[in-house]
């Protein structure tokens, strides 16, 4: 007997059942389109293109494209959407695998939506799967079935938001038309049947822009037009669904079993919200529940069709940017989608950007992402009325009112206006920073006292003594560089700090603090009642009329102030100013107007032309200086410009490969000078959130960036991509990372 034929021997009726091997079960090609070509859920850039695989019979009609499938790649099961049906295949038969299975019910992603991950991936050099990635949310299976009655109601795709009624339409445009200049425009564009971009101001007053939106929204959805609205924070996205509901509008939540349980008229969609609220809030938008979709940087993918309208609301905000590959900026990717839809593009801010500015000069320069735009802008009548008097307490004019406090955190001037206000409402105090803190300065000229042996901040010791927070060298005979003052002052920053100064100047008057890192968090609304608010940016509450404790009105601050305005003066950011402007125009929105008393402070040295565009309600004043000064320095949006980071020997390869080191890029012309195309590299510290097993492989870490004329922007994010591709293909070791349109530049 060989030692093959020997078996283990057991008692009768308890040996091992020998299983038969089945053959595997005959799979039966799909007889129409059996190719699909399926972009996989695969991150890694050189895997960017789509893969081919085998329809079997049984799954023809559910494997249309835009649903969700399950495919071999590599002996891994990966997910994937199939963005195409062919007839043929350039790779052969025998090596193709079959689909596992169809995991949607749905088409998650259409025809447009394909169209447009393609044309963003191209603009921002990443691939299909990087924005599929961020704009499909996970699917949730219970989700699907509840959504299949709602898609299959006859009401899908009536026309929407024909309850709201003509004479509240028409006296809110009457608002906007009295408001603003360029209104009309505005009006036609929405009713129009072409692309147009429009770049418009915000005017003053509590939550007007909320109300200005809410009607060019409904304006749309008359139209029949679907509309999707990006905002920066949670909170706008609260006051625009306030503004809407104050419309008749109802947001998507239960109710109405004939509708899969949910029904309304607009959805709010963001990353933050639980699983399966984001997937029915998608699924709500991808099968025409609903056509208008608001909420944070995630929305601006929302599955919409046709001609929308796609809002912008404070373009210029830090959280526009997309913190994953391909690092997309949402300003660009909506007005891509609208010019791509035969939409309307609306960026609405505050304080208007740079690059809105330069599409409202330039209308030669074009982009996928930017292009010429038309100019809606508030009515010098509209400014006047509807603002508060807003005044600078910098020293010159303290010293021209001659205020004796002269240095003080919150001079004599201030108190005054502040304590006749407190007689008929709320007062806002608005600081930029949190946290009890202390810090020393210059009693003349407020900079910030610093160490002359190594530059460090000087603070207050246990033994009280002035020393450097990082050397501890003692600050003896110390003197301000800036004027040549030898004094010295305290000054306490953060709302602890501040409430406990204000506590012994308004003696009697409740005090609320709101911020994210007091006990209380932010602090949603007060009452209109005398009380002096502290609060943090993008914290300050909104006041609750005195006639009716209602959210659907905007209550108003009787008094405004802004302090430690000097702080602007520190932000490295290139944005910085535009920053600060947007968040102090935002601050002094929320007070009374001058027609009632309204008054707003801003208290501290800072950049004169940032106080005048507040003061004025110009923002565009400001973006023309920003612009004038970006295009002899030669920087965005004047310029092109991308950050290319990772390990030192990578970073360099991929500048030598796309030509900036030697090549066609290694300089350009800049208001007839040339300028050298790379700035850098500078060595950049590891993300704090790395683990311990990749920190040595971030030890020569840096970063540069990449300047090419306006026009080779898409050539830049094509060879920035096939760098990236190239450089992952061959296994290079060290990170090699890009982002074009970067916020900062540092």
């Amino acid at each position: 007997m060989s030692t093959n034929d020997a078996q283990q021997l057991a008692f009768d009726g308890m040996a091992p059942r020998k299983r038969r091997k089945r053959a595997p079960a005959e799979k039966i090609v799909a007889a129409e389109d059996p190719i699909a070509q399926v972009v996989l859920d695969a991150q890694a850039t050189h895997l960017g293109q789509t893969f081919d695989y085998l329809v079997e019979e049984r799954w023809s009609q559910a494997a249309r494209p835009g649903v969700m499938v399950r495919v071999r790649f590599g002996g891994r099961l990966l997910n994937g959407v199939i963005w195409k049906r062919a007839a043929a295949s350039a790779t052969p038969r025998s090596a193709l695998r079959f689909l596992e299975r169809v995991i949607s019910p749905h088409v998650l992603v259409s025809e447009s939506m394909r169209d447009d991950i393609t044309r963003i991936a191209d603009a921002y050099g990443g691939t299909r799967a990087n924005i599929l990635r961020l704009a499909v949310p996970p699917r949730v299976a219970r989700i699907d079935g509840e959504q299949q009655l709602a898609a299959r109601s006859l009401w899908v795709g009536r026309p929407r938001f024909s309850h709201v009624s003509d004479e509240l339409m028409q006296r809110c445009f009457d608002t906007i038309q009295a408001s603003y200049d360029g209104a009309a425009m505005l009006r036609s564009s929405l009713e129009g049947s072409s692309f147009a971009a429009l770049v418009m101001d915000a005017r003053p007053g509590a939550r007007a822009w909320a109300r200005d939106a809410a009607w060019m929204i409904a304006a749309a959805m008359r139209q029949n037009r679907a509309a999707v609205v990006v905002l920066p924070g949670i909170r706008q996205c609260e006051d625009l669904a306030v503004a809407l509901e104050g419309l008749g509008l109802s947001r998507f939540a239960p109710g109405g079993a004939e509708h899969g349980g949910y029904s309304g008229d607009f959805v709010v969609l963001a990353a933050g919200l639980p699983p399966a609220e984001r997937y029915r809030a998608y699924l709500a938008a991808a099968t025409g529940q609903v056509g208008c979709v608001i909420g944070l940087r995630a929305a601006m993918y929302a599955p919409v069709e046709g001609p929308a309208l796609f809002m912008m609301v404070d373009d210029a905000a830090y959280q526009q940017a997309d913190g994953m590959m391909p690092y997309a900026q949402a300003r660009g990717v909506m007005r891509l989608r609208a010019e791509s839809h035969g939409g309307v593009f609306v960026a609405l801010s505050y304080a208007r950007s740079p690059l809105s500015q330069w599409e409202c000069e330039d209308h030669t320069a074009v982009t996928a992402v930017s292009g010429p735009s038309a100019s809606v802008t508030p009515l010098p009548a509209a400014r006047r009325d509807q603002m508060p008097w807003v005044r600078w307490l910098n020293r010159e004019e303290l010293a021209r009112l001659a205020d004796p406090s002269i240095g003080a955190r919150v001079p004599h001037t201030a108190v005054t206006v502040l304590s006749k206000a407190l007689q008929t409402g709320p007062v806002l105090l608005s600081i930029p920073s949190d946290g009890m803190q202390e810090a020393l300065s210059c009693v003349k000229c407020h900079a910030q006292a610093r160490c002359a042996k190594c530059t460090g901040p000087l603070g207050r010791m246990g033994d009280g003594v002035p020393r450097c927070r990082w050397c501890a060298a003692a600050a003896v005979d110390w003197h301000c560089p800036h004027c040549g003052c030898e004094r010295m002052r305290v000054i306490r920053v953060g709302a602890t700090g501040t409430a406990r100064e204000l506590g012994g100047l308004f003696r009697g008057v409740s005090v609320v603090i709101s911020s994210p890192s007091q006990p209380r968090g932010v602090v949603e609304y007060v009452d209109d009642a005398p009380r002096i608010v502290i609060a943090t940016p993008g914290a300050e509450p909104r006041v609750l009329p005195a006639s009716r404790q209602s959210e659907q009105d905007a209550g108003e601050y009787r008094a405004v102030t802004i302090l430690d305005a000097w702080n602007s003066l520190y932000a490295p950011g290139v944005d910085a100013r535009v920053d600060a402007l947007t968040a102090w125009m935002r601050i002094m929105a929320l007070c009374a107007p001058r027609t009632r008393g309204g008054q707003g402070l801003l208290i501290g040295e800072c950049d004169p032309a940032v106080a005048h565009a507040l003061m004025m309600w110009d923002s565009a004043s400001l973006a023309r200086n920003e612009l004038l000064e970006r295009g002899q320095a030669g920087m965005p949006p004047v310029c092109a410009v991308a950050c290319v980071w990772g390990r030192r020997d990578a970073v360099m390869a991929a500048l030598d490969d796309i030509g900036v080191l030697r090549g066609d890029w290694a300089s350009l012309d800049v208001a007839g000078e040339p300028i050298p195309g790379m700035l850098g590299p500078v060595p950049i510290a590891a993300p704090v959130t790395v683990s311990e097993r990749e920190l040595e492989s971030m030890q020569d870490r840096v970063k540069a960036l990449v300047r090419v004329p306006v026009g080779m922007r898409a050539q830049l994010a094509v060879r920035l991509r096939s760098a990236v591709a190239r450089h992952m293909a061959s296994r290079t070791p060290g990170e090699l990372r890009f982002q074009i349109d970067p916020k900062d530049l540092i």
